[in-house]
């Protein structure tokens, strides 16, 4: 009944230990045996993701940078890149500055900051990734980011997430990942429409399509999927549109959702 599993990472499949359960990865394991194809879909760098493919096997496109980016585990080839138009992304930086809140930039798979602040470290650890330092505020955007971060307190970030997409509407793609992170892309970019290019090229319909997340941007793909799962300890809004709600990520929520699907079939 369902050919593709769409995985979100942070806060579905990994915690802040960053590992995967056993019992989440025998489950996957179970599904790729039985002929379902399972995908990563995050907000993660593409370099960041790379090591949670791996260790799952996973052999097919992963989405990544909220849909900004999809590329190839294996030859590591980027299939599709979207960066956010360079206008739109130094109107951005100069509201977050005018807030005074930190701001990640992304270029050729690589995180840049112009101040290694409490939140570039935080982000840093959470990423396992570098953080490159531009000391000179003017050439932090010399060219199209993939996607920009704003960090900051988790009431800061509400608040700002709202002032931003009343500011910006349509023309940028804007969304929280971490409670303390706002995301902003191309705004041709979601999870869904990632994912709607990845079933493409597999050859897979929508309706054979299952996603799983907890965050708000994750809501998009779990409305996309033929059937969209929901972790209990996700946000309010993704539950309410979601057809199935598994366990929390404690639980093993992945591996339970798993189950499930492989009782459907």
């Amino acid at each position: 009944m369902y050919q593709l599993i769409a995985l979100d990472l942070d806060g579905t499949l990994i915690d802040r230990d960053l590992v995967i359960s056993s019992r989440n990865k025998r489950a996957i394991r179970t599904a790729m045996e039985r002929g379902i194809t399972v995908t990563l879909a995050t907000g993660r760098m593409f370099q960041s993701t790379l090591p949670f493919a791996q260790e799952l096997q996973i052999e097919v496109p992963i989405i990544c940078y909220q849909g900004a980016m999809i590329g190839h585990p294996i030859t590591r080839e980027i299939l599709w890149h979207k960066p956010v138009p360079l206008s739109l992304a130094h109107k951005v930086m100069e509201f977050t500055r005018a807030q005074q809140l930190h701001i990640n930039a992304y270029f050729d798979d690589e995180l840049y900051v112009d101040n290694l602040t409490e939140e570039a470290e935080l982000y840093s650890q959470i990423s396992r990734v570098t953080a490159h330092l531009i000391e000179d505020q003017s050439m932090l955007l010399h060219k199209e980011p993939t996607k920009l971060v704003i960090i900051g307190k988790e009431e800061e970030i509400d608040v700002f997430t709202k002032e931003l997409k009343s500011e910006f509407g349509s023309a940028l793609f804007i969304t929280k990942s971490f409670p303390k992170f706002c995301e902003v892309a191309h705004p041709d970019c979601s999870k869904s429409q990632a994912l709607a290019q990845v079933a493409k090229r597999l050859g897979i319909p929508q309706s054979e399509t299952v996603a799983i997340g907890d965050s708000p941007n994750d809501l998009d793909m779990v409305e996309w999927a033929g059937f969209g799962i929901a972790m209990s300890n996700g946000a309010p809004e993704v539950i309410d549109a979601a057809d199935f709600v598994t366990g929390s990520i404690g639980e093993d929520g992945v591996a339970q959702a798993i189950e499930h699907i492989l009782k459907m079939h």
